[in-house]
């Protein structure tokens, strides 16, 4: 048995500074925000995903680009969701993702996640404010919708 193996030290820091002045305070703010970080030539293409991280007072700390998937989904784990919103600080978060399609409904996964996400975001008293499905010409907001 090895007795002196050397156990890796992590590093974990932590940054409070406000990006932004933007304040968000409804479904159609976050929307024209999300939407000048999004790629238009590929929008109908494959599916993305964004975080949106938010202090207390719901301004705007950054944007996060969380995944890119295929044509039909994309991945949302929530511990990464987490550590990225624990590891800048964010009180609020809001998702956003595409639909190539155009379809704005949501799916029974998109449902599925927000769900889970919403129990874990509680837990860390982080406040998920909305979950947008965006296409090039429009959005559905889970919160507009009662979902949130």
């Amino acid at each position: 048995m090895k007795t002196n193996s050397k156990v890796p030290e992590l590093l974990v820091s932590y940054s409070a500074h406000i990006v932004s002045e933007q304040e968000i305070n409804n479904s159609r703010e976050t929307y024209s925000l999300i939407f000048s970080h999004w790629n238009l030539d590929t929008i109908e293409i494959f599916e993305e995903v964004k975080i949106l991280l938010l202090n207390k007072s719901n301004k705007v700390l950054g944007v996060y680009d969380l995944s890119k998937g295929g044509m039909s989904s994309s991945i949302i784990d929530v511990k990464i969701v987490l550590s990225i919103a624990l590891k800048s600080l964010a009180s609020g978060i809001i998702i956003v993702h595409n639909h190539p399609s155009g379809n704005l409904s949501p799916s029974k996964a998109d449902i599925d996640i927000t769900k889970k996400l919403q129990s874990a975001c509680n837990l860390m008293d982080i406040k998920i404010l909305d979950h947008l499905i965006i296409s090039k010409d429009n959005y559905y907001s889970f919160t507009d919708d009662g979902l949130l």
